[in-house]
């Protein structure tokens, strides 16, 4: 892997509810290279947004991140507003999944295009408009000049998301966390946003960070994938390594809860057995054992660590053969 963008080491994040502390990420360590695509993969409350949101300074007020998120010498997660506000849309940038609540919507879109560039590169008006229109030419928004001079609302999602893209490359960023960037998109525009990230990873080596549910998505696009499960990486590997040789049972789970195509064999459905841990009350040892068929009595006393895999790959999990590791639970 090239030199690395964004380190995490050990980070941890907590909520306090009136219920009690969630765990919602608990000593998370992994990095991200210049011009490398990771995917991040796992449940819907597995801590993927969380991660992110904590290294950008972006918590909820009841949310407190412990750990490092080093990003050029600092510690994101520590930083002053002051010095996120310095970085964020300069050289780091997020891609929300719903961009109509993350575009100001009384703003047009112009305005928020220009005003990167204003505070980030000190420029003028008028020569803030010429590269934000010619930015959004760049994202493939037809009529740039009149879309330049609308509100969110009256564009649609498709041309909302390529807008929230213009913004993240305006200020060429080291650095791109895209959340969930094709939801409720169609089949057709999903292809565009996602050929546009690749774009800018491709051409202006540009870091992307990729979180996402969708599989599809991240063999497609990543090369490195981290599978997340209860607020801790339990897998991590080079994408074909996951795709064809998953070492750890929650990665071969979500696999095969995929339906294919390709396979004329796959007449059945498969699930993951159970549902996701309570994060306020994590079970003992390793999260995922009251819903792995290959528990052993060390996985209910204590959390493995991540591991080597032997092919250059990283895995949370006891087992050594793979070979007869269970999926998941055919529904008829």
């Amino acid at each position: 892997m090239s030199a690395s963008v964004l380190d995490l080491k050990n980070l941890s994040v907590r909520f306090a509810t009136p219920e009690g502390e969630v765990a919602a990420v608990s000593e998370l360590s992994l990095s991200v290279g210049k011009g490398e695509c990771l995917g991040i993969v796992g449940e819907s409350g597995s801590g993927k947004s969380q991660t992110f949101l904590a290294a950008m300074g972006l918590l909820a007020r009841n949310g407190r991140a412990v750990g490092e998120a080093i990003f050029g010498g600092i510690n994101l997660a520590a930083a002053d507003e002051n010095t996120l506000n310095r970085l964020r849309g300069n050289k780091l940038a997020m891609i929300f999944q719903d961009p109509m609540t993350s575009l100001t919507p009384h703003m047009k879109v112009g305005h928020q295009l220009t005003e990167v560039l204003v505070r980030h590169r000190n420029l003028k008006f008028p020569a803030a408009r010429d590269r934000a229109i010619a930015m959004l030419r760049r994202v493939q928004i037809s009529e740039p000049e009149r879309r330049f001079e609308m509100y969110p609302h009256e564009l649609s999602g498709g041309l909302r998301q390529r807008v929230m893209i213009a913004m993240a490359l305006m200020c060429g960023p080291e650095l791109i966390i895209a959340d969930e960037p094709t939801t409720a998109l169609d089949v057709t525009v999903q292809a565009q946003i996602l050929d546009l990230i690749r774009r800018a990873k491709e051409e202006l080596g540009t870091a992307v960070i990729l979180i996402t549910h969708d599989l599809g998505v991240v063999a497609g696009m990543a090369d490195r994938v981290g599978v997340m499960y209860a607020g801790r990486i339990v897998e991590l590997g080079e994408v074909h390594q996951i795709f064809n040789a998953p070492q750890h049972p929650y990665t071969k789970g979500l696999l095969a809860c995929t339906p294919r195509l390709d396979d004329a064999t796959a007449s059945a459905l498969v699930t993951i057995p159970g549902q996701p841990p309570d994060l306020q009350q994590l079970p003992t040892g390793c999260a995922y054992h009251p819903r792995c068929g290959n528990v052993m009595e060390r996985c209910r006393a204590a959390a493995p660590p991540l591991m080597s895999t032997g092919g250059g790959g990283l895995k949370a999990c006891f087992l050594e053969n793979f070979g007869s590791v269970q999926a998941g639970t055919v529904v008829p």
